[in-house]
């Protein structure tokens, strides 16, 4: 047993060395743009009646800013991968990483709406639409201006992860995230097959999350082998509870969606303002308790 969780950490080791190697990256980027170009000539081809993709996808890819969802959606994919690679390193980091997939998830809603337009010229056909993007975008931005302030809020924040950071506890959650690594490509296979039959897309964001809720509390859980301080612990649940809304979020209806996503991401940005003021007060012991 022992041996197999090593293997399972050397090849978790491998994947992060792979996928966060700087040529790799420059690779995707572009084989994205490259997407990006052949899902617009594509669509392009089927606007002119030059090309026909069968019933399933010419209703899709007719539109000429498709690629654009094309495009963010694959992007998405991507940083739900990276998620995965962070969950090891920082409890905060990987909750991080989750608010910045769902104002990406924003942004791509934002543009999707837009990718309906059709007509730009009479209001009363697009005013849903715009009024729809509008708020896609201010519930990114909003997101993305309260992470930055939390992100700046845990760097001030003595109590570090440091202290329970054991190689034991660093290489059970290297294991959970090979797990989760293995549930993704599942995912990402099952909606890929489904893409082929129907020609519609599920990006099963929200079968990431439910996966990835369980394995929050799993850490949390496991973490009270290395730490019983009554601080942590609650920080650690409350992101595990941050998870849960994020993923309730994935399944809300417009406008509901960004409400819930916003608040949470408030949410933890009191959690960051009020941890950070009470540490200042606590003891040395207090901290690596």
């Amino acid at each position: 047993m022992a041996s197999l969780v090593k293997q399972g950490v050397r090849f978790f080791d491998s994947q992060v060395l792979f996928w966060e190697n700087p040529r790799v990256i420059e690779r995707i980027s572009s084989l994205l743009v490259l997407i990006f170009v052949l899902c617009g000539i594509c669509s392009f081809l089927l606007h002119a009646d030059f090309l026909h993709l069968g019933k399933h996808f010419d209703t899709f890819f007719v539109h000429p800013f498709f690629a654009i969802e094309v495009a963010f959606t694959i992007l998405l994919i991507l940083e739900m991968l990276s998620l995965i690679f962070v969950l090891p390193k920082s409890v905060s980091r990987s909750l991080g990483k989750q608010f910045e997939l769902l104002s990406l998830i924003f942004l791509r809603n934002a543009f999707k709406e837009f990718s309906h337009l059709d007509d730009f010229s009479k209001w009363e056909s697009t005013r849903d639409t715009v009024m729809a993007m509008l708020v896609y975008s201010f519930g990114a931005l909003s997101i993305f201006v309260m992470m930055g302030l939390t992100q700046k809020l845990n760097r001030q924040i003595q109590l570090s992860e440091r202290y329970v950071n054991q190689t034991q506890f660093v290489r059970i959650k290297k294991v959970l995230a090979l797990l989760l690594l293995f549930s993704f490509v599942f995912i990402v296979i099952k909606d890929f097959i489904a893409f082929v039959q129907t020609g519609i897309y599920l990006h099963s964001f929200h079968s990431f999350y439910t996966v990835l809720i369980f394995t929050d509390i799993t850490i949390v859980l496991v973490a009270l082998r290395y730490t019983i301080n009554y601080y942590r612990v609650f920080r650690y649940s409350a992101f595990v509870l941050a998870t849960i809304l994020i993923r309730i979020t994935l399944t809300l209806e417009k406008n509901y969606d960004v409400m819930l996503g916003v608040t949470t991401a408030l949410f933890v940005l009191l959690l960051a303002l009020a941890f950070n003021h009470i540490q200042k007060n606590l003891t040395v012991k207090e901290l690596k308790t």
